[in-house]
């Protein structure tokens, strides 16, 4: 029985986001065992980064286990697909992810929310929210949660 967690980000770890099945879909869609995923959340450290104003940032985040890219888009003003929408909020969306992109910087420990997509045949995530934590225990934590989510979540039988 397929069971949805598409409304939910899932804490992964890289490796299990890396190896999620994907189905040739277009949009794309991706499951782990029987469960569909459409969001995910990644903790690790900025291992690359690639600015490009007013487009995108592309960024992998590396958590032990792997990398994950990233990308979080900066064209909110110039995008056909914000065209129909209030320019208020659209200004808003806009600085919000032009203050997160600021913050992305090698070295950091960033958490990333956004929706699993692929490009090129690659799974990568299409952040909507990236926050640079300050907590050393975080990626600690962030990984026992995704053991004890693994385990009594999403890998129970018969669940």
């Amino acid at each position: 029985m397929d069971k949805s967690l598409s409304l939910v980000h899932v804490k992964l770890l890289a490796f299990d986001l890396l190896s999620l099945a994907q189905a040739p879909t277009d949009p794309p869609a991706f499951s782990r065992d029987r469960f569909s995923l459409s969001r995910a959340e990644v903790l690790g450290i900025v291992v690359s980064r690639e600015l490009k104003p007013g487009r995108f940032l592309k960024f992998a985040v590396d958590d032990g286990t792997g990398c994950v890219p990233c990308i979080l888009w900066l064209n909110h003003t110039t995008s056909p697909y914000f065209a129909r929408q209030r320019p208020q909020g659209v200004r808003l969306i806009a600085d919000v992810a032009n203050d997160q992109a600021s913050l992305v910087k090698l070295g950091s420990v960033a958490r990333v929310r956004g929706r699993i997509t692929s490009y090129r045949g690659t799974v990568q995530i299409t952040a909507s929210s990236v926050a640079v934590e300050r907590d050393p225990n975080a990626e600690v934590l962030h990984w026992l949660d995704c053991l004890k989510l693994a385990r009594r979540v999403y890998g129970r039988p018969g669940s």
